[in-house]
């Protein structure tokens, strides 16, 4: 029997694979759906203090190669989900709150709901590239730092960041020295990648109506983008920091191939909102055919073995 479980700041997941906030699970209704499915943990929603409708529709459309999309952080805001997060305990999976926030202060105010409400993990979103007028913090170093060293202060329980998509070694290297430390527990890679464009040539417009059609592209297309990120950081932590690979997974080979990597678990974005929560069975399933036929007992046993050529 393949073991894929995995061990994340101290929280056992039984496995390795969960949607990536963001992805069907604003209401209660659907991450109740996801304590159900075979996913490893219930992650929620990037909550804000206050309720969201988010960017106007049409704001998340099916592309060649993955999507795009401007959701603008639709949520039921902190109150909802430190309501919610004790009750979706009964499932017997790790719950992981997704922290966000429209000014630093957003932010700090929500981890003291959270810290009430006892989710096993916390994942700060330092990324949302979708917000109209608002800059993704993950860019800006300092700034990162100080909220994090605020947000430290007030969290009794692990924490995290999702972060956007570096480009350069240099920010690799730099994000790193801070997350060092504040000392993170963990890091998600990566966010969609923001600020991209897609036409349809026939009616000569965008695809999307928020921000002039400018949106986070998601799905297979980001795939090399999002292994590089989670190499990056493995290279430079090893172990010492866990990795949470997000981006372009829709089978199981994309999973290997991001545990190959240095992640210890995936998330799933784009698939998961094409197939619906049953994608958790199927990619359960390719991962173990994957791991028997590579010979690897476990998926932790294949975490960080990617070779380079000599």
């Amino acid at each position: 029997m393949i073991d894929l479980s995995t061990v994340i700041a101290g929280v056992s997941f039984p496995v390795g694979l969960m949607n990536a906030s963001g992805a069907l699970c604003v209401t209660q209704d659907e991450l109740e759906a996801l304590g159900k499915a075979d996913a490893g943990a219930i992650v929620t929603k990037s909550m804000t203090p206050l309720a969201r409708e988010g960017n106007p529709h049409p704001r998340y459309v099916a592309i060649d190669g993955g999507s795009i999309n401007s959701m603008g952080l639709p949520n039921l805001g902190y109150p909802a989900y430190a309501k919610l997060i004790p009750e979706l305990k009964c499932f017997r999976k790790p719950v992981i709150a997704s922290l966000a926030g429209l000014h630093p202060d957003d932010f700090l105010e929500g981890a003291k709901a959270l810290h009430v409400a006892g989710p096993d993990l916390v994942e700060v979103n330092l990324s949302c590239p979708n917000i109209p007028g608002k800059p993704q913090i993950g860019y800006d170093f300092e700034e990162t730092e100080h909220l994090l060293r605020a947000l430290r202060d007030i969290f009794s329980i692990p924490f995290g960041v999702k972060l956007p998509p570096y480009f350069d070694p240099i920010h690799h290297q730099k994000i790193a020295d801070v997350l060092e430390r504040i000392g993170v527990a963990f890091v998600t890679v990566i966010n969609s990648v923001g600020n991209t464009l897609v036409v349809d040539p026939e009616k000569e417009q965008v695809v999307i109506k928020p921000k002039g059609g400018f949106g986070g592209l998601g799905g297979r297309i980001i795939k090399p983008v999002a292994l590089a990120n989670v190499r990056a950081f493995w290279k430079i932590w090893g172990d010492q920091i866990p990795i949470i690979g997000t981006g372009g997974v829709e089978n199981g080979i994309d999973i290997f191939e991001h545990v190959l990597c240095g992640a210890s678990a995936v998330q799933v974005g784009t698939i998961l909102v094409e197939e619906g929560v049953g994608v958790f069975t199927r990619l359960a399933r390719e991962l173990t055919e994957c791991l028997e036929r590579k010979g690897y007992p476990s998926l932790m046993a294949c975490r960080g073995k990617l070779q380079e050529m000599e």
